[in-house]
């Protein structure tokens, strides 16, 4: 029989050894602190891998899926339902999209997205218009279509042989997505901001450049927003902050403020490929996640909550540039609105982990994003006193990092 408070021990047990959890076991949250088994507190800068948008239990949230829960929880896709209606025309109505599809994450987004691309180009010319563009350190997901169209090698080793027609160029390079772009190029997909290959931002020419080369080349531009989206950039969506418009765009993450939900956004040019039968998803426009989802945006719309993300960014970026001055651990703070990335430098790269680890220790949760850089992508709601309060969690933990190394 499962004991009543499991510990860490029980996680290698009964779990898939795919993941290593930390032994902290977190089991309450509100706002951006989070208490474990033992009731100690920690400061949550990572939320969730971006995906905790109005921190822990936010009242407005709760509200509504306890309110959708005494309602309607799931029919299929043979009907429709109103959550899902309403949130999908919310998004229409705030975005360039004309139409929504549903799905439960990001990596499922995505796959809709790049079947799109494929479909659309064999209805209109034919299998040869197949070839998709991705960028290197880009990361789209765990399907084995997403994992080998996101430009990480690491992740398709042990799973190949894989899809085929997918080329990876640098990031950035507006040269080499020149030279790699013809009519065979059925879809380019991009991050704003690659997340997991190291909190790199798009230049904006280089958004532009690809949106240009798309229209020449009769190929559709997606934006994988699953880690930028829905506020966090400052602006709703990133592709607003640059002013550059995508045909598809892909959401997770922050859309359900913790609750799972997926979307993929795209023009009626783009979506008329996907006829009845074409794609679907058995949970996809779930009730409870559609009328969480909705609230989300109801909530991060407003005004105060823009506000909040510009000045909680600058604040952030202002403390991590203070702690390196005394420091000289990072070589580059960097990122767009609340996602915000510390390259280290060469002398500690590759050990991002630890200064993760010491984080913790010191009750700050932050993330890395690969080998070499912290990772932080808290809450839109979080407070001043919440990041004052990290930044000196954070300079300890460096500090520790750097005592320990020494003594070693």
């Amino acid at each position: 029989m499962t004991q009543q408070h499991p510990d860490r021990s029980v996680f290698d047990q009964v779990m898939t050894p795919n993941y290593a959890p930390l032994d902290v076991i977190p089991v309450r949250g509100r706002g951006s602190r989070l208490w474990d088994q033992e009731g100690r507190e920690y400061v949550d800068l990572a939320g969730g891998i971006a995906v905790n948008s109005l921190g822990h239990c936010h009242p407005e949230l709760v509200a509504e899926l306890k309110a959708q829960a005494d309602e309607l929880w799931h029919l299929s896709n043979v009907y429709t339902n109103e959550p899902a209606l309403n949130l999908a025309q919310k998004l229409c109505d705030l975005t360039f999209a004309d139409k929504v599809y549903f799905c439960n994450s990001g990596a499922e987004a995505n796959e809709a997205a790049l079947k799109l691309a494929r479909r659309k180009a064999w209805n209109e010319v034919g299998e040869e218009k197949h070839e998709i563009i991705s960028t290197r350190g880009s990361f789209h997901g765990r399907t084995l279509f997403t994992v080998t169209v996101g430009g990480q090698e690491k992740y398709t080793e042990g799973f190949r042989p894989a899809p085929g027609g997918i080329t990876h160029i640098p990031y950035n390079d507006i040269a080499a997505l020149e030279a790699a772009i013809s009519d065979k190029t059925c879809a380019v997909m991009l991050e704003p901001v690659q997340g997991e290959g190291g909190v790199r931002p798009a230049e904006k020419a280089y958004l532009e450049a690809a949106r240009r080369l798309c229209d020449k080349h009769n190929a559709l531009l997606i934006f994988d927003e699953v880690q930028t989206g829905v506020g966090r950039s400052g602006a709703l969506y990133a592709y607003m902050h640059y002013g550059v418009t995508p045909d598809v765009l892909t959401t997770a993450k922050s859309l359900g403020g913790g609750f799972p939900v997926g979307a993929m956004l795209a023009t009626d040019e783009a979506a008329k490929a996907l006829v009845v039968g074409t794609h679907g998803s058995t949970y996809g426009g779930n009730p409870l996640a559609c009328r969480v989802a909705s609230r989300v945006l109801d909530v991060v719309t407003r005004d105060e909550v823009k506000a909040n993300v510009e000045a909680r960014t600058a604040q952030l970026r202002e403390g991590l540039q203070r702690i390196n001055e005394e420091h000289r651990v990072f070589q580059d703070v960097r990122g767009l609105g609340l996602l915000v990335g510390a390259e280290l430098v060469d002398e500690w790269h590759g050990k991002a982990k630890l200064f993760l680890q010491a984080a913790l220790r010191e009750g700050l949760m932050i993330l890395v994003a690969g080998p070499n850089v912290l990772r932080m992508a808290p809450s839109l709601l979080v407070t001043e006193a919440d990041i004052a309060l990290a930044l000196e969690q954070l300079e300890r933990a460096v500090a520790q990092v750097k005592s320990e190394t020494a003594a070693a």
